[in-house]
């Protein structure tokens, strides 16, 4: 009997496309993109294969329209591999070489983080490259490397000697060893940089079928909203009476947090030497928990004992605003004291009895403050802690009873469990402690104190083939307990654990499935957010199910490294981080930029990212510590916020230039709001990588004003269905949020110049200008007490009130209103009834808007002409 015909196969014929595999070829030592030579020298183990002799369109589990869209554009993309005589287990080719010539890249900078760089040849390539892009404006395109997954085996792009792009393919396990690969490296090309970016992970997703991209995934219910994170303001000293405190005071302040995340710190860990059924006491410091493991799946002593209704009544026990902060001074005292006795034995002391007593003294004045707050506790119940009326259960209860807005609340933990994994023994789980082995990519990135620990002490790690029990035991609890999601962090010590699990990638793979079976049953499939996770391998294996991750390092409010202007300079590079990350990461997860606080030194810098970055915005604030009236400029009322319609991503102008310590460059970012575009422009400069030191540093020479030009043009219209129209308007209305100031633009007028100081930025905000009638012209700004005024118009229409020409606008939020005409409207409309408005001869239009409760603060304004 025949075999049935493959309907699919028989479709995709008639997309294939007649000039397929002549975008490349690979002879004579050089690989040519469109007939010009990209790499030279490339050597004769080193093959080229087109997109359809390695990829079976009929095998993926992408969605029908997808597979059209990679099958219409496979013939622009192919697949790099090579062979070796003898199999190993890691190896190093050379894909070829490139000189004088700019490029951009995303590398690894420590195990968790990656950022971005430039160069004009593969020897300044970065270890643990994820991807490089190279301008070939020879052809009037862009042409994108990618290291990706084949087999058991992973990729990173290095850089190799007189030009050389090296491509280093590892297993992570001496046990799996091969010889030869045909798509180790995938291959695109295109006109457009951003097309590049989808298209090139369009079509690997097809390709792999490990992973999903963004639009193929549901968004968590915050990433439109407002939050707060526990970390900086308790550290691991987090307690149900201070997230309490927390949440009350932004309420009372003004502005409702929609979610909270209570980050490390609740969990029941313990340490190796400590008495396995009881949490280690006293934990104050990131760095000081990262030996513990999990000894139990429910949350830690500190939230078990709390007894429902506590806070609720009258008369509710008072907590301290300042205990979280005199402990963590206390805390960092001791941290400088270890540090000044580490010193002294580096430097050769033999005795250092002195140190010793200083930290002993030191401890004890800890643990004597641990202890006066203990007595004054909630509860010391022994007994009944499981009951409804004890625990993590009883305290989400009734914070969702005191404060009405509060949709969700999140908890941390790390992939593995805790940073230290599981406890052996502690639970009904097969689990051993992994030694850690550091693969020897990670040799070039940046000391990091994590790293350390996590080695010292090995992994706790569940045997892979219990990570769907693993993550359904934590889940399943926390979600009876009124856990709408987790912050899954430290995720890539996978990697360091894998000898005896079958290697980094199958190790990956069964941990994410289990984490994805956990998240469908126990949190929508949507309640996560990812972190310490920037790798290709976590991208390609990790995302079925996670729609939302970190893109930047964490917000640091000062230098760890002791650089006095590192709290300044630190928050440029982060920026840097997530504006770059975004480009590849944005095809896969929601960008999410992180917390930051609100009344830090550069808190109005960050906010002014935050606010056309797309995403969430949350703050990690301590007690007592908030400027509501910059938090205002960011966050309605009710806890949303004036969210731009996809996330932010650098201007093309920015693609292949060093906005950190060139001395030169502003970082440009592009969005939408629904009825115009932005630009937000940021000076970033004054710190950066340093290869040779293998360190993130400050450059305060270039800590200075630095100027540039801001053009519509800037903005990819293209990038969006919804705002190509935008794109073709004759003339836009400019609006400058930090300048104050209305200016007009055409497609043809000359660039708007901006000179920003340092650790400062502007926000342009970009409005097409309608014609109404013979006579009006027209364009609303939005709300102007908000950064991101355009995001706050959610409705927009041009009509008649009788035979009048009119502006129909639903806007969002209370404060300023500002819109532009020529003219003076007739009358104006708030909610139906007619309204005084300001009009003056340079076109400003300006009127007050209530928040009005019982609308979600929306507004219906008309202006009739």
């Amino acid at each position: 009997m025949a075999p049935p015909n493959n309907p699919i196969n028989s479709i995709f014929k008639l997309f294939r496309s007649s000039s397929s595999e002549k975008s490349f070829d690979l002879s004579n030592g050089k690989f040519s993109v469109k007939g010009f030579p990209l790499l030279h020298d490339v050597p004769s183990n080193v093959t080229f294969s087109s997109f359809s002799s390695i990829c079976n369109l009929s095998e993926s589990d992408a969605p029908f329209p997808l597979l059209q869209r990679v099958q219409a554009l496979s013939d622009k993309g192919g697949f790099l591999g090579f062979t070796k005589d003898e199999p190993s287990d890691s190896m190093m080719n050379s894909l070829g070489r490139f000189t004088d010539r700019n490029f951009l890249s995303i590398f690894r900078f420590k195990t968790w983080w990656s950022t971005q760089w430039v160069g004009t040849s593969g020897s300044d390539l970065q270890m643990e490259t994820q991807w490089v892009v190279l301008d070939v404006p020879e052809i009037k395109s862009y042409v994108m490397i990618i290291p990706i997954i084949e087999g058991s085996f992973r990729s990173a792009l290095c850089p190799g000697n007189d030009g050389h792009v090296m491509v280093f393919a590892e297993s992570g396990s001496t046990q799996i060893k091969s010889s030869s690969f045909k798509s180790i490296a995938y291959v695109h090309v295109s006109e457009n940089p951003f097309n590049l970016m989808k298209e090139a992970f369009s079509a690997i997703r097809v390709h792999l079928n490990t992973f999903k991209l963004l639009e193929e995934k549901n968004l968590p219910s915050l990433v439109d909203k407002f939050g707060w994170c526990t970390w900086d303001a308790f550290y691991l000293t987090v307690e149900p009476a201070g997230v309490w405190q927390g949440v009350e005071e932004f309420t009372e302040g003004g502005v409702s947090p929609r979610f909270i995340i209570i980050d490390d710190g609740w969990q029941s860990i313990s340490r190796d030497d400590d008495n396995p059924n009881e949490d280690t006491k006293n934990l104050v410091l990131g760095g000081e928990q990262m030996t513990g493991r999990l000894h139990r799946f429910d949350e830690g002593e500190k939230f078990r004992k709390y007894k429902a209704g506590s806070f609720l009544g009258p008369n509710g026990p008072q907590f301290n605003p300042q205990k979280p902060k005199m402990l963590i001074t206390k805390a960092i005292e001791i941290e400088h004291a270890v540090k000044a006795r580490d010193r002294a034995i580096q430097s050769g002391a033999t005795d250092v009895s002195e140190f010793e007593s200083k930290i002993k003294k030191l401890q004890q004045e800890l643990d004597d403050m641990f202890e006066r707050e203990d007595q004054s506790s909630l509860s010391n119940e022994s007994c009944g802690y499981e009951a409804d009326d004890y625990g993590m259960k009883a305290f989400t209860r009734d914070l969702r009873t005191k404060f009405k807005g509060l949709d969700d609340i999140w908890v941390w933990h790390a992939l593995c469990g805790a940073w230290g994994g599981v406890r052996p023994g502690a639970t009904h789980l097969d689990c051993k402690i992994a030694p850690c082995n550091v693969s020897s990519g990670l040799k070039g990135t940046m000391p990091d104190l994590a790293v350390d620990k996590i080695v010292e002490a090995g992994i706790g790690l569940v045997h892979p083939s219990q990570a769907d029990d693993l993550y359904d035991s934590m889940h399943s609890h926390l979600a009876k307990s009124g856990v709408t999601g987790v912050k899954v962090d430290v995720i890539h010590t996978l990697e360091y654990v894998s000898e005896e699990y079958g290697g980094r990638v199958e190790l990956a793979k069964a941990y994410y499935n289990g984490l994805s079976k956990s998240l469908s049953k126990n949190f929508k499939g949507t309640g996560i957010i990812s972190s310490m996770q920037q790798c290709n391998d976590f991208f390609f294996l990790g995302t079925k199910q996670i729609a939302m991750g970190r893109v930047g390092d964490d917000f640091w409010f000062q230098d760890p490294n002791g650089d006095p202007m590192g709290v300044f300079w630190l928050q440029g590079v982060h920026m840097i981080h997530c504006a770059y990350n975004s480009l590849w990461m944005g095809q896969i997860i929601q960008p999410d930029w992180d917390m930051f606080q609100s009344d830090h030194v550069c808190a109005k810098y960050h906010a002014g990212s935050r606010a056309i970055c797309g995403g969430p915005v949350y703050l990690s604030d301590s007690l007592g510590c908030h400027d509501f009236e910059l938090i205002k400029k960011l966050v309605y009322p009710d806890g949303t916020i004036p969210k731009c319609h996809r996330y932010c991503l650098p201007t093309r102008d920015c693609l292949f230039i060093n906005p950190l310590f060139d001395n030169k460059s502003i970082l440009k970012l592009w969005n939408f709001n629904k009825y115009g575009g932005v630009i937000g422009a940021f000076n970033c400069q004054g710190a950066g990588w340093d290869g040779e030191a293998q360190r993130i540093k400050g450059y305060p020479q270039c800590y200075k004003p630095v100027s540039g030009s801001v053009h519509v043009a800037d903005i990819e219209w293209d990038q969006s269905m919804e705002a190509a129209e935008m794109g073709e308007a004759e003339e836009y209305l400019v609006y400058l949020d930090q300048a104050e100031k209305l200016m007009f633009l055409t497609p043809k007028s000359d660039p708007i110049q901006v000179t920003i100081r340092p650790s400062s930025f502007e926000i342009f905000s970009f409005v097409p200008i309608k014609k109404l009638g013979r006579v009006a012209k027209f364009a609303p700004i939005g709300l102007t007490n908000m950064f991101n005024s355009g995001g706050t118009i959610q409705e927009l229409d041009y009509n008649k009130v009788g035979e009048s020409p009119a502006a129909t606008i639903k806007v969002k939020g209370g404060g300023n209103f500002l819109a532009y005409s020529n003219v003076s409207p007739k009358v104006c409309y708030i909610n139906g009834a007619e309204v005084a408005f300001k009009w003056s001869g340079d076109g400003k239009l300006t009127l007050n808007l209530p928040w009005i409760e019982e609308s979600a603060g929306i507004s219906d304004v008309v202006f009739v002409f």
